[in-house]
C-alpha cells in the first residue's frame, strides 16, 4: 500500500503571530513538509518564485495590522496579494490558496477594505485559473507569544501585568474571541481540505466562529486574578473553563525570565523542615523522579500542560528552548535552597543531574479538559 503523499506548506508571515504557531503546529504534523518562508521573498523575485514552485499550499498570513497612514495598510497588504498573484502566474504554478482575512471585512476602515479586496483578487485568480482558494474570516485571536500593543488587548494586558505597569481600558466592549489552538485547528483543516464546506467550488469563504465572548474588563479581572495569584504567590489559580485554561497558559509566557527559580518558603525547627512543594486553587498530577549524576530527563515540549519542576535533593540544571527559537534559558537549582521553576507551552525542556549525588524532583502537571488527548512532543533543546 502507498504511503499517502505530504503536503508541502509554505506560510507568508510565517514569523508572525499566527505565522509563528502554524509553523510549529504543522512541525508535528506527519502530513505535512514544511516550505520555509522570510518576508525578504517579497522583495526578491527569484526567491518568490522558488518559493511558490514548492507549494502545494500557500497560507497567506503576511499583511499590516497597524501604522498611522491607514491607506499604507491597504496600499501594503493589496501588493503583497498582488505579488503572490503574478508569482503565480510566472511560474504557471496553482497552489492552494488560503487566505487569513478578518471580520473586519465588515467594518468601515481601509484594513477591513484591504483584506475584502485582496479576498476578491484571490478569487478571481482561483476562477480564471481553475486553482483553489479557501479565504477564512477570523475573529479575536489571542494566545503566547502575541505582541503587546500590537495582536490583542490580552497580549497587552499581559505584558503590562508581569512588567509592573498598570492596564488601562479604552473600550470596554464584548470581545468575540478565539484561541491561537482553536484557530490553528481550523487552518489545518483548511490545508487538508477537511473544512466543514458543503459547496464543492474552486473559492469559497469560510467564516470561523469565535468561542468566547468576554468584555474587556471581564479580561482583565481573571488576568489580575492570576497576577495576584500566581505571578505574586507562586499558586496555580482556579481555572473553570477551557478560556480559563487558555488565558492562564497566554499569561504564563509573559514572565520575565528573571522571574524564576522561585523560592519556596521553609519552616524549619528542631525535627528538620517542612516545605509547601505547591498549592492550587484546581486539580493536578504528583509524581518525583530520582535522576544519577550527569543523566538528562526529558527533551520534549506541551502544548496545553501546566507543570512545575521542583528540586528537593542534590543541584540541577533546568534548560528551556521556545520551539522555532535558538534562544535558550538555563536555571541551576539546588537542594539546599529549595526552589521550582515552570514550564511554559510551546517551550521543550530537559532537567540534569549536575551534581555527585543522587537528585531528587519532584512533579507538578495538571491538563484539564482534554485528560485522554497526548500532549508531549520530543525535540531536543
Amino acid at each position: 500500500m502507498n504511503e499517502p503523499k505530504s503536503i508541502n506548506v509554505g506560510i507568508t508571515g510565517q514569523s508572525g503571530f499566527m505565522g509563528t504557531h502554524l509553523f510549529n503546529f504543522i512541525g508535528i504534523k506527519e502530513d505535512i513538509t514544511r516550505i520555509p518562508f522570510v518576508d525578504d521573498y517579497f522583495s526578491n523575485i527569484s526567491k518568490l518564485d522558488e518559493f511558490i514552485g514548492k507549494c502545494d499550499v500557500i497560507v497567506h498570513l503576511a499583511a499590516m495590522n497597524r501604522h498611522g497612514d491607514p491607506k499604507i495598510i491597504y496600499a501594503t497588504n493589496i501588493r503583497l496579494v498582488k505579488d503572490l498573484i503574478e508569482a503565480c502566474e510566472r511560474t504557471n504554478s496553482k497552489p492552494h490558496i488560503i487566505f487569513s482575512s478578518s471580520t473586519q471585512e465588515s467594518l468601515n476602515n481601509l484594513y477591513g477594505k484591504s483584506k475584502k479586496d485582496g479576498k476578491k483578487l484571490f478569487e478571481k485568480w482561483a476562477e480564471e485559473n481553475s486553482a483553489l482558494f479557501t479565504g477564512l474570516i477570523i475573529p479575536n485571536v489571542f494566545g503566547p507569544f502575541g505582541n503587546p500593543h500590537y495582536n490583542s488587548v490580552i497580549a497587552t494586558f499581559c505584558h503590562q501585568l508581569t512588567h509592573e505597569e498598570k492596564p488601562k481600558i479604552q473600550i470596554d466592549g464584548d470581545l468575540k474571541l478565539i484561541y491561537i489552538n482553536e484557530l490553528i485547528d481550523e487552518f489545518y483543516k483548511a490545508i487538508t481540505n477537511n473544512l466543514n464546506i458543503k459547496e464543492e467550488k474552486a473559492s469559497r469563504s469560510y467564516e470561523v466562529l469565535h468561542t468566547s465572548v468576554y468584555k474587556v474588563s471581564e479580561i482583565l479581572k481573571i488576568l489580575t486574578r492570576f497576577k495576584n495569584v500566581y505571578f505574586d504567590q507562586g499558586i496555580i489559580p482556579q481555572i473553570d473553563n477551557k478560556f480559563e485554561l487558555s488565558l492562564f497558559n497566554t499569561f504564563r509566557c509573559y514572565f520575565p525570565k528573571q522571574k524564576f527559580p522561585f523560592l519556596f518558603k521553609e519552616n524549619i525547627d528542631d525535627r528538620g523542615a517542612f516545605v509547601e512543594i505547591i498549592r492550587t486553587n484546581t486539580s493536578g498530577q504528583y509524581s518525583y523522579s530520582t535522576t544519577k549524576p550527569g543523566i538528562t530527563r526529558g527533551n520534549h515540549f506541551h502544548t496545553r500542560k501546566i507543570e512545575r519542576f521542583a528540586v528537593i535533593k542534590g543541584n540541577a540544571r533546568i534548560v528551556l528552548r521556545r520551539v522555532g527559537s535558538d534562544d535558550v534559558i538555563s536555571y541551576e537549582l539546588s537542594g539546599n535552597q529549595p526552589s521550582f521553576v515552570d514550564i511554559p507551552i510551546w517551550h521543550i525542556h530537559n532537567i540534569t543531574n549536575i551534581g555527585a549525588k543522587e537528585l531528587i524532583t519532584l512533579f507538578w502537571i495538571n491538563e484539564p479538559y482534554n485528560p485522554d488527548d497526548p500532549d508531549t512532543y520530543f525535540e531536543k533543546v
